[in-house]
């Protein structure tokens, strides 16, 4: 295979989390055939039953080169053309993971063996793969996460802050309002004054954003609702502490702001000589919690098409990625 075929042939395999297990040993085999011809070694390392990280690895890795395996919904199949290769995870991250093991091979061959590939599950819903990669450290000094960054090094990346806000109320008939106690109402008010909070901004990762996602309650038009319920997610630019504490006051008294995940942003990794730009998106880095080495993010594509229908990977920047991940590796295993 070369890198489209191998793209092509991941995005072929329907990964949705949590069901990352075909690819799971897709990615085993293919990489075990790579370890027996270059004298490597592989591992399925579990994570729950049925979903399992897989690990590529030559001498002591001094980098690893890293993404997830796991897409949103809904899959759907490959189809290319002149210059793109569209299909769900394409981008993110089925592109990358062939780069990233074209890359590898290309440095085998040139005699550097201080590498490894860790393909994590979870990413898209909880981390749960980086996580339990965190438990297990493996002497790794330099991580390169892989994430459709356009092809730049990203110099941070936004954190993640996310809360269910819960009203509660009494019903009643709607001919009588004063017997009942709208939480519709109350929900609305509370996030009025959830917009109304003063979000921290930062010179490098810009401004913090808040993003009232979904809505629903009551049970009938003619019904006071007794309960109403709003999902909030907040881009962090710092560790989040001040945030949590404003959207706890500014819903007091009205409704429950029940926090769901928490991840704060983080700062990572330059080198010379890449363009460099900052993310809003999250990634696993803040999950590896520096277990596998000091954090670089970088790959090719846009993340404004993935998670959509019209998910892509620039032919050009996938062959592009191949001898940057090599680059990268290079100047880091030198350090």
């Amino acid at each position: 295979m070369d890198v489209f075929e191998l793209t092509r042939a991941l995005v072929d395999i329907d990964s949705v989390t949590p069901n990352e297990e075909q690819v799971g040993l897709f990615l085993f085999g293919y990489l075990s055939r790579l370890a027996e011809r270059t004298g490597g070694q592989v591992e399925h390392i579990e994570v729950e039953p049925h979903r399992y990280n897989v690990l590529a690895y030559w001498d002591a890795p001094v980098v690893t080169l890293s993404t997830h395996m796991d897409t949103v919904p809904p899959f759907f199949p490959s189809r290319e053309d002149d210059e793109f290769i569209w299909g769900r995870g394409a981008c993110d991250t089925k592109g990358i993971i062939a780069s990233m093991i074209f890359a590898v091979e290309a440095l085998l061959g040139a005699g550097e063996r201080r590498v490894a590939l860790l393909f994590v599950v979870g990413e898209e819903r909880n981390s749960a793969g980086a996580l339990a990669a965190a438990h297990d450290r493996r002497g790794s000094r330099y991580l390169i996460n892989g994430e459709p960054t356009e092809s730049k090094l990203a110099l941070g990346s936004k954190g993640v802050l996310r809360y269910e806000i819960i009203a509660s109320g009494r019903m009643a008939h709607s001919a009588y309002p004063h017997l009942g106690e709208s939480a519709i109402e109350k929900l609305l008010d509370a996030l009025d004054r959830l917009r109304r909070i003063p979000l921290p901004d930062d010179p490098v990762l810009g401004e913090s954003t808040l993003n009232i996602g979904t809505m629903q309650g009551g049970r009938a038009p003619n019904v006071i609702p007794d309960h109403a319920q709003a999902e909030v997610f907040i881009r962090l630019v710092d560790d989040g502490s001040s945030t949590r504490a404003s959207v706890v006051d500014a819903v007091a008294g009205l409704a429950e702001a029940r926090e769901v995940l928490c991840i704060p942003a983080v700062r990572l990794g330059a080198l010379p000589g890449l363009d460099t730009s900052v993310v809003a998106f999250a990634t696993d880095i803040p999950a590896f919690n520096g277990s596998w080495g000091k954090p670089f993010l970088f790959g090719p594509g846009s993340i404004h098409v993935a998670h959509t229908a019209e998910e892509r990977v620039s032919k050009r920047e996938l062959t592009a990625a191949i001898q940057t991940y090599q680059e990268l590796a290079r100047q880091l295993v030198t350090q």
